[in-house]
C-alpha cells in the first residue's frame, strides 16, 4: 500500500502554483536533489567512480547536472549514447553495461568512442572478435539476492563456476576482459549480497593472477542502493559501510565503479497530478486522476514500486476511496481502499520519490500526453510562475528527450 501523507490544504500551495503556471499532470525535477544524492554516494564510497544509470530517467538536466559533477554514465543503448554525446560527454567516462548487443550497438558505440562493454556468456564474447583490438570487456556474474525488489541476477550473469573457463577463453582468442562487475538487484535493502559477491570477486581476481595471465584490473559493483519509499530516514553512509571495508581488501591495482540509478535519480522528482473525475460506488470514492499506471506510476507495475502520496485538505474525515488514472483501462488504478479526505475536481494528489524508472517507462496508451517534467533548481536565481525560485523550467516527453523550456 502507498504510504500517505495529509497536510493543510494551504500547505498545497504551491503545487497549486505549479499546475496554474503549466498545466497538468507534472513532473517537477529538482536538480538540486540529484546533486546531493550524488554527492552523499560519492561521500559513502570515496574510492569509488560513480557511472549514473541512466535508464532510470534519462533527462537532459540530470546528465547535465551530473557531467558537471564528474560523474560517469552507464549506456545500455544507441539511443542513451545520442543523450551523453549531445551533452558532451567525454567517452571516457562511459561504460556499455547491457550484456546482449547486437553488432550495430558495439559498432556505435566504438563510433561514440566507448571501448568498455559487459558480456556474460560465450557467444556474446564472441561477438567483439572483429573489435579485440580496440575494447576491454566487464564479464558479469550472477548474484541471486533475495534482499532486492527487483532481481537482475536471473536474466543476466554467468555462474561463478564459469568464470575461469572464460577467462580462459578470451585470453586465447586474444580478446582482453580487464574486469569483473555483477549487480545483486535494484532496490537492495540489506549489503550481505553485495559484501558476499565482492568477495567472491576478489578471490577469483586473486586466482586468475596466480595463472600468470594479465590481471583483472577493475571491479563494478552495480547499483541496487536502495531508497526510502516509506519515509524512513536510509542513512547512506552506514549502508554503504560493509561495502566499503569489503572493497579495501582487493589488490591495490584494482579499481572499482558502481552503477548508480535510482538512488541518484528517485527522490529527485515530484508528480502532481490532478483530479479530473469523481464517482461514488460500492461504498468507495473513486477519483479520477491525468495521470496513472500507464504514465509516470507505471513504475508499480514494472518497478514493484509505491510512492508516497501526499494530500491537501482540511477535512479530518475519511473515507474509503480508490485513485485511479485517466486511461480505459481498468488495470489504470494507483491506490484501492484508502483512507482519503473528500477529494474535488481540481484537488492535486502528490506523488513522492518518483525519479527512478517513472517518466523513463511511461507510455503513451491511449494516445494521452505524458506528464510534462519542469526543472528547478539549476541555476538559482531564475524564478517562474509558481512563485517558486527554481533554475529553468522545461518540458521533455517521458523518454527525456530534448527539453524545452518555458519562461
Amino acid at each position: 500500500m502507498n504510504n500517505l501523507l495529509y497536510a493543510s490544504y494551504a500547505h498545497g500551495a504551491r503545487y497549486r502554483r505549479y499546475v496554474q503556471a503549466h498545466g497538468a499532470p507534472l513532473l517537477i525535477l529538482d536538480a538540486r536533489k540529484v546533486e546531493a544524492q550524488y554527492r552523499a554516494l560519492k561521500k559513502a564510497l570515496p574510492a569509488t567512480d560513480l557511472y549514473y544509470a541512466i535508464k532510470s530517467l534519462p533527462h537532459p538536466a540530470i546528465l547535465e547536472m551530473l557531467a558537471g559533477l564528474g560523474a560517469g554514465f552507464d549506456l545500455a543503448s544507441s539511443g542513451e549514447i545520442a543523450l551523453v554525446r549531445e551533452r558532451q560527454v567525454s567517452p571516457r567516462r562511459t561504460l556499455h553495461s547491457h550484456p546482449i548487443k547486437r553488432d550495430r550497438d558495439i559498432r556505435d558505440a566504438l563510433r561514440f568512442g566507448c571501448t568498455t562493454f559487459v558480456v556474460d556468456n560465450t557467444d556474446e564474447l564472441l561477438k567483439f572478435l572483429p573489435y579485440k583490438h580496440r575494447v576491454g570487456l566487464l564479464l558479469r556474474i550472477s548474484f541471486r539476492s533475495r534482499a532486492a525488489v527487483v532481481d537482475l541476477s536471473k536474466k543476466f550473469g554467468c555462474a561463478v563456476s564459469e568464470v575461469p573457463g572464460m577467462l580462459t577463453l578470451a585470453a586465447r582468442l586474444g580478446i582482453h576482459i580487464k574486469g569483473l562487475c555483477f549487480h545483486v538487484g535494484s532496490q537492495c535493502l540489506d549489503t550481505k549480497q553485495q559484501v558476499d559477491a565482492i568477495h567472491t570477486c576478489n578471490t577469483l581476481i586473486r586466482q586468475h593472477r596466480d595463472t600468470g595471465a594479465a590481471p583483472i584490473s577493475m571491479l563494478d559493483i552495480g547499483g541496487g542502493f536502495p531508497i526510502a519509499y516509506d519515509g524512513k530516514p536510509l542513512d547512506i553512509d552506514r549502508y554503504c559501510a560493509p561495502i566499503r571495508r569489503a572493497l579495501v581488501e582487493l589488490p591495490p591495482h584494482v579499481s572499482v565503479v558502481a552503477e548508480p540509478g535510482r538512488f541518484i535519480s528517485g527522490p529527485a522528482m515530484t508528480c502532481v497530478a490532478t483530479v479530473i473525475g469523481k464517482a461514488w460506488r460500492d461504498g468507495h470514492y473513486w477519483y479520477y486522476l491525468d495521470d496513472g499506471v500507464y504514465g509516470s506510476f507505471s513504475g508499480q507495475l514494472f518497478d514493484h514500486m509505491r510512492y508516497p502520496l501526499e494530500l491537501f485538505s482540511d477535512d479530518e474525515r475519511r473515507f474509503p476511496s480508490v485513485l485511479a488514472g485517466p486511461t480505459c483501462d481498468s488495470i489504470d488504478v494507483i491506490a484501492e481502499d484508502i483512507p482519503l479526505p473528500e477529494l474535488h475536481l481540481g484537488d492535486v494528489v502528490v506523488g513522492h520519490m518518483m525519479g527512478a524508472y517513472t517518466a523513463a517507462s511511461a507510455t503513451r496508451f491511449n494516445s494521452l500526453e505524458n506528464a510534462r517534467v519542469i526543472v528547478v533548481n539549476a541555476h538559482p536565481g531564475e524564478a517562474d510562475a509558481s512563485g517558486e525560485v527554481p533554475m529553468k523550467a522545461g518540458s521533455s516527453d517521458a523518454a527525456g528527450g530534448a527539453s524545452r523550456f518555458v519562461h
